[in-house]
């Protein structure tokens, strides 16, 4: 799994990267053609990586429930993020990377609850959670990129 973990971190290290450069007005623009916008796709990678590992298990998210409930799937941006939401972004980023295979390496993801992607991917462990979770955040890095060209 150490490798899974450290693509992800990669990627990770990319979208903060985005973060770091892009103005806020960038973040929170939203292209023709598009129906989201960079922040969106950024939180929404955190947040599902977090229901697919931690909620599936049964687990405490590292998330609120407000996140979650704004950058799920089937979500849209339906206001501006603010600097302090980009900041608060930016802080947790890499950290629940971090805890995830800290957790992941203390043993405590027992249980888990097989689930059916969109793709048709059926995953019924951590270990897969996690792998599929680096292909889900691959997707949205193009779909970033797709955006950059727009901004």
């Amino acid at each position: 799994m150490k490798t899974s973990f450290e693509i992800t971190r990669k990627n990770r290290q990319k979208l903060l990267d985005l973060l770091q450069n892009c103005s806020l007005e960038q973040l929170n623009k939203v292209p023709e053609g598009f129906s989201n916008n960079l922040i969106w796709n950024i939180i929404h990678t955190v947040v599902v990586q977090q229901m697919l590992v931690y909620k599936l298990s049964g687990l405490p998210m590292q998330v609120s429930d407000d996140m979650v409930e704004k950058y799920k799937r089937g979500t849209r941006p339906e206001a501006d993020v603010t600097i302090e939401e980009v900041e608060q972004v930016k802080n947790i980023l890499l950290k629940v990377i971090d805890q995830t295979e800290a957790d992941y390496n203390a043993g405590i993801f027992r249980e888990y609850m097989e689930f059916e992607t969109m793709s048709g991917f059926v995953i019924t462990n951590v270990e897969q959670a996690i792998e599929f979770n680096n292909y889900h955040e691959g997707i949205h890095a193009g779909i970033m990129l797709g955006i950059r060209k727009f901004i």
